[in-house]
């Protein structure tokens, strides 16, 4: 039995984690926090930006996947931003510890229209790790003779382009092959894929309400597999923040669009101070492994920049 489980969890983990050097960003990037998939929004904002979000996936079910991740980004000089990503994802007797460091320079095209575009590289880190202290005999299987490590890095490139509401970036991810081989020689070691994140923020009510939709599509070169989330916000200002509801879906799209979940979504400011949440549920052949869905929760400080709004 303790074989059968380490072969599903080496099978989920390596599919969804190990693919990328990052983990699955589920809905983080929706939750004011766009840094978590392209280093181009790195210091975009007129506030340092610092988020905190833990992600629960399958609740009740014993060692169930749980994933902590630290943000922060801000700009520095005039046209430029910096940006770090530390996290934590466990599942089972496994457990991946990794970190992000990013670059973004940002250039004026058209003052008047905000209109601007910014270019971001990210280095990243992986550490892979299985726990096999608490097995009863692991020196059975060759395999899994000992606790194994492994550790990785690559680099991610993108680059973002906005014109008053709309904006649009692409990113190319793991663009180094992997060189490493900790398990078996069927192990990909092509990672890289390709993503875009875009959408049009709508003002209302003089600017009183705002309405987002947007479009994030993911591409894996190895096996031209790809997602799409489709997603919708909408905003209400207040004198000292704001608060807003949302919802996304996520499709895997050689699946006839069928929609592999569902995402309801709400976020709070108050002053500097974030809040939101979400929850993820499944609804094809996974949902009898929901146990309670994937619960979601961020908790963010916009810290006031010394350095004054961008000049972008």
């Amino acid at each position: 039995m303790k074989k059968i489980i380490i072969v599903i969890i080496l099978f989920v983990t390596g599919w969804t984690n190990a693919q990328e050097f990052k983990l699955t960003p589920y809905t983080q990037y929706l939750v004011e926090n766009p840094f978590l998939i392209s280093p181009a929004y790195a210091g975009d904002s007129e506030m340092n930006r610092l988020r905190l979000t833990s992600a629960f996936q399958w609740v009740g079910l014993s060692d169930a996947p749980n994933t902590q991740t630290l943000s922060y980004d801000a700009h520095i000089l005039e046209r430029s931003g910096l940006g770090g990503v530390i996290y934590l994802d466990k599942n089972g007797n496994t457990s991946q510890i990794g970190g992000q460091l990013s670059f973004a320079h940002h250039l004026t095209i058209n003052a008047a229209n905000a209109q601007y575009i910014s270019f971001g590289l990210s280095y990243k880190f992986t550490q892979f790790k299985i726990d096999v202290s608490d097995f009863d005999n692991p020196n059975d299987d060759p395999n899994i003779g000992a606790d194994i490590s492994s550790h990785n890095s690559n680099f991610d490139a993108a680059v973002l382009y906005k014109l008053e509401g709309f904006y649009f970036s692409f990113n190319a991810a793991n663009i180094l092959n992997k060189n490493t081989k900790a398990f078996d020689e069927s192990e990909p070691v092509k990672l890289r894929n390709y993503y875009i994140y875009t959408g049009y923020t709508f003002e209302l009510s003089q600017g009183d309400w705002e309405i987002e939709p947007s479009l994030y599509f993911k591409y894996f070169e190895s096996d031209s597999r790809s997602t799409s989330d489709i997603n919708v916000k909408a905003k209400k200002n207040t004198d000292d923040g704001y608060y807003w509801a949302g919802f996304s879906t996520r499709f895997i799209n050689d699946q006839s669009f069928e929609p592999l979940a569902v995402v309801p979504l709400l976020g709070l400011k108050k002053k500097e101070f974030y809040v939101g949440y979400a929850f993820q549920y499944n609804i094809n052949e996974a949902n009898e492994l929901n146990h309670g869905g994937t619960h979601m929760l961020t908790l963010g400080y916009d810290f006031e920049s010394r350095r004054g709004s961008p000049r972008w």
